[in-house]
Order: C-alpha cells, then sequence, then structure tokens
C-alpha cells in the first residue's frame, strides 16, 4: 500500500442530525453493521473497538465523530493508504484534533481509529487508540448535552458543527479573522460620531472593541489599514488578556507586506479596562493619501462584528460612482442565523488552514454578503484561474439560501473550487463586492475568461472589477431565455429550430452569421422581436464564433461543467445540514483529483500510432487531456492538407476533411519559429492542439509539439502552478510569481508536516531533511 499524506482538516462532526431511540441503537443511522447493545444510556456505552464494522469509511468517521463529540475531544480525517493494485483507498486514520505539532495548539495527541476496507466491502476497525495525553473537554459543553426529549421517548439531538454562543465569544472578546468592508465609518471619527484621538499610552477604552474601532479610524485618516495581529489569554481561565491591532503591512507572508512594525497592544485591567500598554507609531512604508485610504475596501484587514447588530434592518441608500443614490435591499436574503454558524466554522477552519480567507460585507454594522476560501481553492487558482465560472444558478429557482461559487477547471478537466460566497441580495454593489473580494483573496490574478450569468447587475459588476475580461453568458440562461421568448417557434416549428441552430453553431465568420440572422428574422418575420434584438448587440457573449477565440479551458459553449457538489449541496439545504454537507462535497472532488493524479502517475494509455508527437503528449499530459488530443490526432489522418500559398517564412494550409468539402479550415505556419493558428481555434478555445494543425505537422514534418502548445494546467505537473513553466533567472520581480511560489510552497509544506508528524521516527527523518534542505538554500546566492 501507498501512504498518503494527511489531510489537514478539521471535523467537528456534531452537524448530523441523529434522531436516538432510548431503546434503540443510536448509531443505526450511521450503517454499523455490528449488532451493538445499547442500554438506556445512550451514547455512553458506545465506543470504537478492533473488528467493529462499517457500511463506508464515513459512516465510520461519523461515529468515532459522534464518540469524540460525547468523550470531549474533536477529530481530524489522518493519513490515508492506497491499493497498489489500482490506486483505490483501502485504509483510513482518523485522528484527535490535537494530532501532530503543526499548530500550538496540538500536543502530539496519539489517539486515533484506523479503518480498513475489506473483501465484503466492508469498512473494518483494526486499529483504535485510545488514551489522549491532554485534558479532555467537560462532556457537557459537547453537543450530546444538546439532545432534547421528543414524544414517543423519541430524541432529537441538532449536532452543530463547532458553534459556539455569541454570548461566550462576547465575553472572549473574540475576534473573527477575516475583510470587514466598513462603508459607513467616517474618517477621524468612532461609530457613535466621538472624535478619532491617535493612540496613546495609558489610552483606556471599555473593550477591546472599542480601541479596534479607534485605531482603525486612525488608520484610515493617516492612510495605511490595519489587521488584528497576536492575542494572549490567561493561563487560569483562558479569557484574552492582551490584543495587538497592526498595520496591514506587517509581516512578509506574501509581496505586498514589507515587515511593518506599527502596532497598538492593548491590555485588559482587572477593572474590566482594556489600555494601550504599547504604541509604535512609526511605518516603513509611504502612506496612502487619507481619503483614498478611507474609500478602499481593506485588502488584509482583519475585523469583528458587533454581536448586538440585528444585521438585516433597513439598509437605507448608497450613493452610486455617478454621485445618485440608490435604493438598497431592504433585507438581506441571508438568514440572520447563518452569519454566526459560518464566522464560527470559519474561525475553526482558521485554526486548522492558515491559507483560509473569509471576508463578511458590513453596511451600517449589519452583515450582508459573505464569502470565503480554504487554502487549497486559492492555491488552485494559481493553477486553474485562468477561466472561471461564477454560478449563480441558485436564482433559477425560489432559494433557501443564495450560495454562489467560483469554478475553476483542473488538468482532469473536473471542476474546482476557487471559491464560495452567499450573495446578500441581486444588486449591482453585492455581486460587485464578492467579485472584488475574490480577485483579492486570489492575490490579484486575473482570469482570462468568465462564464456568468447576463443580467445587468452582474454584468456591471463585472465590468468594474474585470475591465476588459470577456464575459460569456451562462448556458442554462441563454436556454431559458430562449423558452421564454422563442418557446412557440422551437416547439411547433421544426424549421425554425433547424435555422437558429444553424445560425448559432456553425456560422464560421462574422459574415456569415449576420447573413444568417438577417435572413432567419426575414423568414420568420421576427424582425419586431426586443429580445432576439437585444441578443444580437450581445453577440460577441454567447455565439460560439466570437467566443472561439478566447480561452474556456474547454467548457462546451452549449452547455457547462457539470455541478461540483452534485445533489449534496443546492440552494435548498437548509443550515442545519449545509457545513457538513460542503465539507463532504468538498473532500469527495478532492478525492477524485487524488484518485485521477495517481491514475495519471501510474498508468499509461494505450499508443495508436506511432508518432513522436503521441508519445510525446503521453508523457506529459493527464490521462484525460492525453484522450482529446489522442482523438485529435487520430482524426487528422481522415483530412487533406494542401499548401495555397507562401509568403516568405509564412504559408497557409488548407485542411479539409476527407469526403466532406464544407467542413475546412486555414492553417498558418511560421516556418521560423513554429508560431501556428487555425480558423478553427480549437488551441485558442480548449488550449490542445487541433487535427487540422496537426496534419500541418505531419506535412512539413514535425515531430515534437512546440513547449507553448503544451499548456502546463493540462499537465501532469499543473498542481504546482506555472512556477514549474517559469526560468529562475525571471523569479521573484512579478508579484504574481512570488505569490505563486508561497502558495505552492506552503502546499507541499502541509503535506510534508502531515507526513513528518505521522510518528517519532518520521519526524526526525522530516526534521533532518528539512534542515539539510534549509542549509543548500542558504547557500545559494
Amino acid at each position: 500500500m501507498t501512504a498518503i499524506t494527511d489531510i489537514d482538516m478539521n471535523r467537528e462532526e456534531c452537524e448530523n442530525n441523529v434522531n436516538v431511540n432510548v431503546t434503540e441503537n443510536p448509531m443505526r443511522g450511521i450503517g454499523i453493521t455490528n449488532n451493538l447493545h445499547v442500554e438506556n444510556e445512550g451514547l455512553s456505552k458506545l465506543e470504537p473497538y478492533v473488528g467493529l464494522e462499517f457500511n463506508s469509511a464515513d459512516d465510520a468517521r461519523e461515529f468515532y465523530s459522534l464518540y469524540a463529540a460525547h468523550s470531549g475531544f474533536k477529530i481530524r480525517i489522518g493519513q490515508l493508504y492506497r491499493s497498489r493494485s489500482n490506486g483505490s483507498v483501502s485504509s483510513r486514520r482518523f485522528v484527535c484534533s490535537k494530532e501532530g505539532f503543526q499548530l500550538h495548539s496540538r500536543t502530539g495527541c496519539l489517539a486515533f481509529i484506523r479503518v480498513q476496507r475489506v473483501e465484503s466491502g466492508k469498512w473494518v476497525i483494526d486499529n483504535f487508540k485510545k488514551d489522549h495525553n491532554h485534558e479532555l473537554e467537560p462532556t457537557e459543553e459537547m453537543c450530546l448535552s444538546r439532545i432534547q426529549p421528543a414524544a414517543k421517548s423519541l430524541v432529537n439531538g441538532t449536532y452543530r458543527q463547532g458553534i459556539r454562543l455569541l454570548e461566550e465569544e462576547e465575553d472572549e472578546n473574540h475576534f473573527p479573522s477575516g475583510i470587514i468592508n466598513f462603508k459607513r465609518l467616517k474618517t477621524g471619527e468612532r461609530e457613535g460620531g466621538e472624535a478619532m484621538v491617535e493612540p496613546y499610552l495609558g489610552q483606556e477604552f471599555s473593550s477591546a472593541n472599542e480601541a479596534y474601532k479607534n485605531y482603525n479610524a486612525y488608520a484610515a485618516s493617516t492612510g495605511f489599514k490595519i489587521r488584528i495581529g497576536q492575542l494572549f489569554r490567561s493561563r487560569d481561565d483562558g479569557l484574552i488578556t492582551c490584543r495587538r491591532f497592526v498595520c496591514s503591512k506587517e509581516g512578509h507572508q506574501h509581496s505586498a507586506r514589507v515587515g511593518c512594525g506599527a502596532f497598538i497592544r492593548v491590555k485588559r485591567q482587572d477593572s474590566g479596562m482594556w489600555v494601550v500598554d504599547r504604541f509604535i507609531k512609526e511605518h516603513n512604508h509611504d502612506l496612502d493619501p487619507p481619503r483614498e485610504a478611507d474609500k478602499k475596501i481593506p485588502t488584509a484587514l482583519i475585523g469583528f462584528r458587533d454581536d448586538t447588530s440585528g444585521g438585516l434592518e433597513n439598509l437605507g441608500s448608497v450613493e452610486t460612482n455617478d454621485g445618485s443614490h440608490m435604493k438598497r435591499s431592504q433585507e438581506s436574503n441571508i438568514g440572520s442565523d447563518w452569519y454566526d454558524v459560518l464566522l464560527e466554522y470559519f474561525q475553526s477552519r482558521q485554526a486548522e488552514d492558515t491559507g483560509f480567507f473569509y471576508a463578511v460585507e458590513l453596511d451600517d454594522g449589519r452583515c450582508r454578503s459573505v464569502f470565503w476560501a480554504d487554502g487549497r481553492s486559492r492555491f488552485s487558482c494559481s493553477q486553474f484561474g485562468d477561466a472561471i465560472v461564477f454560478d449563480t444558478s441558485y436564482r433559477k429557482s425560489n432559494y433557501l439560501v443564495p450560495f454562489a461559487m467560483f469554478i475553476g477547471v483542473n488538468h482532469h478537466r473536473q471542476p474546482v473550487l476557487l471559491g464560495c460566497a452567499l450573495i446578500a441580495d441581486e444588486s449591482k454593489e453585492s455581486f460587485t463586492w464578492v467579485l472584488r473580494t475574490w480577485f483579492r483573496a486570489m492575490s490579484g490574478r486575473h482570469p482570462q475568461s468568465i462564464i456568468a450569468d447576463q443580467d445587468k447587475a452582474i454584468r456591471q459588476a463585472i465590468a468594474q472589477v474585470f475591465p476588459g475580461i470577456h464575459h460569456r453568458f451562462s448556458a442554462w440562461q441563454i436556454k431559458a431565455k430562449e423558452r421564454e421568448n422563442l418557446g412557440r417557434l422551437l416547439s411547433i416549428d421544426s424549421g425554425f429550430k433547424y435555422d437558429y441552430d444553424k445560425c448559432i453553431y456553425q456560422s464560421q465568420t462574422a459574415a456569415e452569421f449576420d447573413a444568417a440572422w438577417n435572413a432567419l428574422l426575414n423568414k420568420y418575420r421576427m424582425k419586431g422581436n426586443a429580445w432576439l434584438k437585444e441578443m444580437y448587440e450581445k453577440r460577441e457573449s454567447w455565439v460560439p464564433l466570437y467566443l472561439r477565440g478566447t480561452f474556456f479551458a474547454g467548457i462546451p459553449v452549449n452547455g457547462g461543467i457539470k455541478s461540483f457538489f452534485g445533489t449534496l449541496l443546492n440552494a435548498q439545504t437548509p443550515l442545519r445540514e449545509f457545513i457538513l454537507q460542503y465539507e463532504r462535497g468538498l473532500e469527495r472532488r478532492r478525492e477524485e483529483e487524488r484518485q485521477d493524479d495517481f491514475d495519471s502517475s501510474n498508468l499509461q494509455a494505450y499508443l495508436h500510432t506511432k508518432e513522436m508527437i503521441e508519445e510525446q503528449c503521453r508523457r506529459l499530459y493527464t490521462l484525460t487531456v492525453f484522450k482529446v488530443f489522442q482523438k485529435e490526432l487520430l482524426d487528422s489522418y481522415g483530412h487533406l492538407g494542401m499548401k495555397i500559398s507562401e509568403e516568405g517564412i509564412i504559408s497557409r494550409y488548407l485542411v479539409r476533411k476527407c469526403a466532406n468539402d464544407n467542413e475546412k479550415h486555414i492553417v498558418t505556419l511560421n516556418g521560423s519559429n513554429l508560431n501556428v493558428f487555425c480558423s478553427c481555434q480549437m488551441f485558442e478555445f480548449e488550449g490542445v492542439l487541433c487535427r487540422h494543425i496537426l496534419k500541418v505537422f505531419q506535412m512539413v514534418n514535425i515531430r515534437d509539439i512546440p513547449s507553448c502548445y503544451i499548456l502546463h494546467r493540462w499537465t501532469k505537473n499543473a498542481k504546482y502552478g506555472f512556477v514549474g513553466d517559469v526560468e529562475s533567472d525571471s523569479g521573484g520581480s512579478s508579484q504574481d510569481l512570488k505569490a505563486m511560489m508561497v502558495w505552492g510552497l506552503r502546499e507541499e509544506a502541509c503535506n510534508y508536516i502531515g507526513a513528518g508528524a505521522a510518528s517519532l521516527e518520521r519526524y526526525k527523518l522530516a526534521l533532518e531533511i528539512m534542515l539539510e534542505g534549509r542549509r543548500k538554500i542558504s547557500q545559494q546566492n
């Protein structure tokens, strides 16, 4: 078996709704196959043991999670093992959340269970370590204590995933980590209109929140932004006793930070007041003009939420770019109970994943839209953020939650998650905030294209945040609009549908399209159709002819990519299931990617020719992309090519399909640098060379595909981002490049730490290798 590194995720699995009958097995719904005797005490008698069977590994995880909740600890997913024969997962470890030493909160706890898949398909516990090396939490605070009696001796226990009450956070002065957009914070004033005061030693505040607000207002008026820095807790009761608020350019975690030392520190006194006991005013960088600093949404500002705000009250009006005022929606489409659950979840994830990012839009202190992305999604953007889908398909019907996603296409042509959002309303302001926040979370990497709905608010938001980007309309919305505006003709007149589809999908030039479009309108007397007139004006955003020249990662023009979460998560998912289903769907997709990575590295596709370029592409491409290329290569043998002109080093070839004069394209080849272009524009749209270019390569005896036509994003090594394609002498000068190098190293470091902390022997070996690597790096100039 091949050991795969840890998946460092916090699985506080108290989210399941479990119906427990006092006289029956409370674990029956989890899929335990053994007949367990359970007394009236319920779960207290249930404990893992070697030989306990489950229907699936997920059932084993849920069982261990419930046992952990009742015992007073939390769990994570640990190592998984794969079969050497077929690469399928054959064994899994579920560990105490304090296993390992990656974070200061971890103690190297060895408690875990390991389940192994047997020939029957069941999963059996083959190893169980019960003892912990740390104190367990009081069980009355765990989820099991929330089980309430119901009718007919039925107990309905709602298990919440890491949710603390707002009152508990307020007592601790707990600040969620993320970005807060303060739309109405006035320069030089606090929230209540009180004049902002420059910090000074001995300055007192009634709370850490108040200190934060003052320092934030001071920063805005001075020309910089702030983040929340370290916090310190009492060893006696664990309450927060001290906080640091720092300049946003403190530290060196990414290229935007310059190690600025400006900060304030506030300390809680016995009286309950918070006093400034340290203040460094000087910055090591230029400050922004105060007015501009106040207008910008902070890129690294970590703020607080006001627990007393209702969050969903009248939002009044906002000023638009032209100076006019428009009424914002009076209510958010996000239920008020979602914010507390999500923010608590975000904080628990950020403690486990240092790359986890989230942001909350505030308007007059009320929560609006929410955005989040974990470290893997942010790193995936460096690999697959060139063509994105802004999925707002929740708007198709009446929805319970306005859940939107940013989706990319990975090197196996699977959907990959690049970020999620709950959108407060369908205004331009809300969409703009979500798009801008995603852009900043992804280190400012500008996509080449975006697929999104055609509504005016979305179009305006995209144009504002991504000027010049090619916005392609969502296929589902185009089809819905066709049914709405052309339904009668499409259903009763087969001739209209044929002519309409031929015009849209078979036009090869702009002149052909215009001629076919006008003929369609005249033939069916549709010149007065307002929708057709509008769609003609927007033809560059939906007609295939105008889309082919832009990279869309091969997403079909008359369709889309399959749903990322499938049936697990949608706009109807209730709050009590949302986080659990979100994590399940995310892990399922990432497991698919790991499986395909394994297959591409260990399996080889069958070669159908003796062409060197086929062997070259099999060596470089993933299995899925190689099959796309292989099909084009085989189809090239069914085409004829002929040189039609030559001007110096530029040659033009006509390539047509045998026995089909209607299917023909022009290929232009530069004989000096081997730059090539085909009128079908498959490479520009999909990133894989077409059959027409491959036919010309055969004609001129080009036996290796030039490296510029092997996109790194489609290769087996795409997981390292584009950094692997950059020459060493060009590194470091680009902000994008540096950010991607940081993300690449961080991703590998997380895997390395997980593997190295699995045992003491591995830890010693990992430390030795790391120290040797650092020594070699320090020797380089």
